[in-house]
């Protein structure tokens, strides 16, 4: 089934600003978000988008199934494309994109790695 492309681009679009909206800016600044683009992934429509995270480096997929009105999210590298989520609904994507791919699931580490990169900062390395 062939999916009409004004629908792929209205679903990407709405994806996007769902992103936008309910990500804190310096979260979406963390992950190095850049190359925002609609797309089809296993014949869903989605938003394709590249990140330099400090987990994950390469792609994010937000797709969304039609059929159960949920996200799907994926995570595609060298190494290939792998499915990480499913039924995440909008208010669950954002959060869930962060802990995969920047934040993780040690807060104390991901802390001492803020204090890290805060204090390269203001000692001039980087």
């Amino acid at each position: 089934m062939e999916i009409d492309k004004k629908h792929i681009l209205s679903v990407a679009d709405t994806i996007r600003k769902q992103l936008i909206a309910l990500t804190p800016q310096n979260v979406l600044l963390s992950w190095g978000i850049s190359n925002l683009a609609a797309t089809i992934c296993e014949n869903m429509p989605a938003l394709r988008f590249l990140v330099n995270g400090r987990l994950h480096k390469g792609i994010v997929i937000v797709a969304l199934n039609e059929g159960t009105d949920y996200y799907e999210i994926f995570l595609q590298n060298k190494d290939g494309k792998k499915k990480v989520a499913e039924d995440l609904d909008f208010t669950q994507f954002s959060d869930f994109i962060d802990r995969t791919i920047e934040r993780g699931e040690n807060e104390a580490e991901y802390n001492a790695f803020i204090a890290e990169e805060r204090r390269k900062l203001f000692m001039g390395q980087v």
